[in-house]
């Protein structure tokens, strides 16, 4: 099982949009090197929307050629189409990826009987471990705990990221879906709660900007010292909350290029973080000790 500080990874860019392998290779040391515990390669802080299905299988695979073994690669395959999903998660798999992580269909928003004939197929045509995403204030489309607790029963299906925000979830999800099952949260306000109240770790934007620290607090958290967590979550607080002052990844690319790690790059629709954010945004990094 997958636990600890996941870092929802940005796709780096060139000022004309192109991918930049460069700076993708630098993002991966700095994870390495300050402990994070997996990287979601391509998910939705990596614009995967924007993505083209062959641009977004060679992410993936470079991701894995980058991090060469010295840290589980989580590949973000999931679309509003079964089929691309499942094509996507056979690019993951095919490239040596550790995992899939599979947002629910967006915009099409279907029933939960759709979604679970959906996971099931991605799941029985890809040999590969596939985390289930919900984050419904995205997609339009909330999977339900029951439904997870369904898909569990899959022997591939190994977790869920849950970006609900909703702590009351965590007891209904753990009880029905087993001790075995993974829980991540999905939102960083709430993920250091999470993961004292038996969450498995946080797949998280604001591991981004302060990967250090955020691992810091997730081995707390993790290991039930609450009042550790919660002082070094209270120094991460800030970024949990202005990385979203616009929509993710706004704020969190233009925080990778203040720290130098990144250029001014993103696709659009998405446009650059706006100058009147970007004081608050500073503060919360000086306050984590980024910048």
């Amino acid at each position: 099982m997958f636990k600890g500080s996941m870092v929802a990874l940005i796709t780096p860019m060139d000022a004309q949009g192109e991918v930049d392998d460069q700076a993708l290779a630098r993002l991966i040391d700095f994870h390495v090197e300050a402990g994070t515990d997996a990287i979601v390669a391509v998910g939705t802080t990596g614009e995967s929307a924007t993505l083209g299905e062959a641009e977004h299988c060679a992410v993936i695979a470079r991701s894995v050629e980058l991090a060469a073994g010295r840290v589980a690669i989580i590949a973000g395959t999931g679309a509003n189409s079964t089929a691309e999903a499942i094509r996507l998660t056979r690019c993951a798999r095919d490239a040596g990826a550790d995992a899939a992580l599979l947002v629910t269909p967006y915009y099409n928003k279907p029933t939960q009987q759709g979604l679970i004939a959906h996971y099931r197929a991605v799941a029985a045509g890809v040999d590969i471990p596939q985390i289930l995403y919900n984050v419904p204030g995205r997609t339009a489309c909330d999977l339900l705990p029951e439904t997870t607790a369904e898909l569990a029963q899959v022997d591939n299906i190994v977790g869920v990221k849950d970006a609900t925000g909703d702590l009351a979830r965590l007891d209904t999800l753990r009880a029905l879906c087993g001790p075995d099952f993974g829980l991540y949260s999905g939102d960083d306000a709430t993920g250091c709660e999470f993961m004292l109240r038996g969450g498995d770790g946080v797949i998280s934007v604001t591991a981004n900007v302060a990967p250090r620290l955020m691992a810091e607090m997730c081995r707390a958290a993790l290991a039930g010292q609450r009042d550790a967590a919660l002082a070094l979550n209270e120094r991460l607080d800030g970024l949990h909350h202005k990385l979203f002052v616009e929509s993710n990844p706004i704020p969190v690319k233009w925080a990778m290029t203040e720290m130098g790690l990144a250029q001014r790059g993103i696709r659009l629709p998405l446009t650059w973080l706006s100058e009147s954010l970007q004081d608050e945004v500073r503060a919360a990094m000086v306050r984590a000790g980024a910048i």
